[in-house]
């Protein structure tokens, strides 16, 4: 039975989802792969954990919740280099430059370990360059956990559709957005009072501009492009709507026109094969297929040259579905 090491960076809420689900499926791993999985490495801004011969789920549980205590010396890259880790899974804040999660995925990839990659930002910022060392490593990068998660994108494109062209992309892929947008049609809140019940709800983040304003669906659509179209698109290029401004007379306004607001992620390729990526506020027919879908829900739809158009809707959109995405990775990395 072959042994796998499974190093984690971040432990909020995702990491620690990640390490209870890892806990429950080790028979799971053991009966269909004959891989013994361990979780060996936590690594935090602020400190570790490490067992070689595995953390214990009471042991980690107790770190999540002890206070950390900030120490200037700590080095986290130094901590990682101790930890002998067969697969990184990487799930903390995405930033926008790519924050230490750039640093632990590069680590890791030189190393020749697997890499999943929950959070965006390094991703964002070189998905060409950690996929080509990757390549070069004879390791996998994986990224379903950074692509709406429990909504199937990358693999949708990337392997169920493999020898198609994909002409076209387009998704619900926050479902942040879609909640907010649901309750001010269906119940008349505004904006604000929207984002305050989900915060209460625990969908939104504190911060809620980086669902709000756009940059979580232009992110997941940086990534989507560069990773299934070989594209070279930077976030930056991506024309983004926020849905901030949106008032009640506008709401009335769709109502009265039998129009549903989506705000929709698009990636277009014309003739030529150029790419054009969007973010856009759209106002939907009723029979559109994203008219239906509500609340938290997610959906993708593709068209293709000879398999036709295909549509996925749902996926749950909370902290458990996206530590589920990042082990369907590691399932396909232990099953080779």
């Amino acid at each position: 039975m072959k042994r796998w090491n499974i190093m984690l960076t971040g432990f909020g809420t995702v990491g620690q989802q990640v390490a209870k689900l890892l806990e429950q499926r080790r028979e799971r791993y053991r009966n269909l792969y004959q891989a013994d999985v361990r979780l060996v490495g936590v690594v935090r801004s602020s400190s570790g954990l490490y067992d070689e011969n595995g953390i214990d789920s009471r042991k980690w549980e107790d770190y999540a919740q002890a206070i950390q205590a900030v120490d200037p010396s700590w080095d986290s890259l130094d901590f990682m280099k101790s930890v002998q880790a067969d697969v990184l899974i990487e799930a903390g804040p995405s930033m926008k430059d790519g924050g230490p999660g750039l640093t632990f995925i590069r680590y890791a990839l030189k190393n020749a370990i697997h890499a999943i990659a929950i959070s965006k930002g390094a991703l964002v910022v070189d998905y060409a360059g950690l996929a080509d060392l990757a390549k070069k490593q004879g390791v996998e990068l994986k990224i379903s956990g950074a692509t709406a998660a429990a909504l199937p994108t990358i693999d949708l494109l990337r392997y169920n559709l493999a020898g198609c062209e994909v002409k076209r992309v387009e998704g619900i892929f926050t479902g942040t957005t879609n909640f907010v947008l649901t309750k001010m049609m269906d119940e008349g809140l505004t904006c604000t009072e929207a984002v305050q019940l989900a915060q209460k709800m625990g969908i939104a983040e504190p911060d809620p501009s980086y669902d709000i304003d756009g940059w979580d669906t232009a992110s997941k659509l940086t990534i989507l492009a560069n990773a299934a179209f070989d594209a070279q698109c930077k976030l930056s290029d991506i024309d983004r709507t926020s849905i901030r401004e949106v008032t009640p007379t506008q709401i009335e306004a769709w109502k009265q026109q039998k129009k549903i607001p989506k705000l929709i992620g698009t990636i277009q390729k014309d003739a030529q094969g150029s790419l054009s990526v969007a973010v856009e506020l759209l106002a939907l027919d009723a029979m559109h297929p994203f008219a239906a879908v509500s609340g938290t829900t997610k959906a993708i739809r593709v068209e293709t040259d000879v398999m036709g158009d295909l549509l996925v809707v749902g996926g749950k959109s909370d902290p458990v579905a996206a530590a589920a995405a990042a082990l369907k990775d590691l399932e396909h990395i232990i099953s080779k």
